[in-house]
């Protein structure tokens, strides 16, 4: 039976574990949940799955957790803060950690699962972008796996062969799909007043706000560039993205002697969670199968880069290497707030990324530390940006 820390418990892809988990009792139990804020939601999904820790990352709520607990009749042990995600990540009560915080927040969690060798079934694919040769090291020094639980990079790591590089298996090419977002074949001139709703309206996935914006834009794509290119060791020449309205072939890899693989699916993302909790097993997501002929037609074009600059943006960020995907992350991060918030327009969301990384050469990555410096800097500096642009 496997041990289950959820770190982003109360967000959709928290939802989506916790269902193929309570779908599977003889093979899964939960012994830590960790929320940012929704005190009230954490305690009832405890009163559920009984962990004995839970977490919430906002560390002045932590007398309320544990109050809200004990006021339940819980036996589970309540933690905040860095602290808490950290202990919950590394403890020994787990054998595996689905890392689900969204954003930055979610980076030293992650680091902590990988230092202690758990599974780490990862959809923070910042931790990934922000700190990807650290996270290498983490996994080597640990001996535990990575498997990545988002559709596309799970889609890949399914198509590849397992445990080898690029090379030796004959990969020519990695083919990201992308649905597209809400504004797919729109112009500039149609995106000039879109509000935050009409941005997160996602045709085919339910997913939170932020990340709705992100997909919106093609920063979402553009972030998944970056982290294959450090979870599969793909150069950036080899990374390609298809936009695929339908969401159903979720990536392809294609191979030196002409094979393409795909991985097909609906557009559920307990499909990936139940691979990579069972993996090498399969078990039931409860996802329905895919009907084909139902479906009658898969079609593919390209990214519109004029329009959707940011994933231009985030490939320019991999060349440079170094702190800049960190700043990439940092500002994308505070200009969807702001967008969300009301004060940033949404074309603007690119242009206040560029300006970030131009104020900002990429650095050399030595340390956790470093990392979480150039963070906080381009924050910093995309906020003086904004206000002296747009306030």
């Amino acid at each position: 039976m496997r041990s289950i820390a959820l770190l982003g418990a109360t967000g959709s892809i928290g939802a989506s574990a916790l269902d193929v988990v309570a779908r599977h009792p003889q093979r899964f139990r939960v012994t830590a949940l960790a929320a940012h804020r929704k005190v009230d939601e954490l305690v009832a999904l405890c009163a559920r799955f009984r962990p004995p820790l839970a977490v919430i990352a906002d560390a002045q709520l932590t007398g309320t957790l544990r109050d809200k607990l004990a006021a339940a009749g819980l036996a589970t042990r309540a933690l905040g803060g860095g602290e808490g995600l950290r202990e919950a990540a590394s403890g020994g009560g787990c054998d595996t950690v689905i890392a689900a915080i969204v954003g930055a927040a979610g980076l030293e969690s992650t680091l902590a699962a990988a230092r202690a060798g758990k599974r780490l079934l990862l959809a923070n694919k910042e931790a990934v972008v922000m700190a990807g040769p650290l996270l290498q090291e983490a996994l080597s020094a640990g001996g535990g796996e990575l498997i990545p639980i988002d559709s596309e990079h799970n889609a890949i790591y399914q198509c590849l062969p397992a445990r080898t590089d690029l090379e030796k298996a004959g990969v020519r090419r990695v083919l990201l799909t992308a649905s597209g977002g809400p504004f797919r074949g729109k112009g500039r001139e149609q995106l000039a007043n879109v509000t935050p709703d009409q941005a997160c309206a996602h045709p085919n996935w339910a997913m939170g706000r932020k990340i709705s914006v992100d997909s919106a834009t093609l920063m979402n794509k553009g972030l998944e560039v970056i982290e294959a290119h450090w979870l599969f060791g793909a150069r950036a020449e080899q990374i390609e993205v298809l936009v695929h309205p339908q969401s159903i072939v979720h990536s392809l890899v294609e191979y030196a002697d002409g094979s393409t693989l795909a991985q097909l699916g609906n557009p559920d993302m307990r499909t990936a969670l139940a691979h990579a909790l069972a993996w090498p097993e399969r078990i039931d997501s409860g996802v329905a199968a895919l009907d084909l002929l139902a479906l009658r037609q898969l079609t593919f074009e390209a990214p519109d880069r004029a329009t959707f600059r940011c994933l231009d943006l985030a490939y320019a960020a991999l060349a440079a290497g170094g702190t800049a995907p960190t700043v990439l992350n940092a500002a994308n991060e505070v200009a969807v707030a702001a967008f969300l918030d009301g004060n940033l327009p949404f074309l603007a969301i690119p242009e206040l990324i560029e300006a970030t990384l131009d104020a900002m050469p990429a650095e050399p990555v030595t340390n956790i530390d470093g990392l979480i410096y150039a963070d906080l800097t381009a924050r910093e500096q995309a906020q003086r940006m904004m206000r002296r642009a747009f306030c």
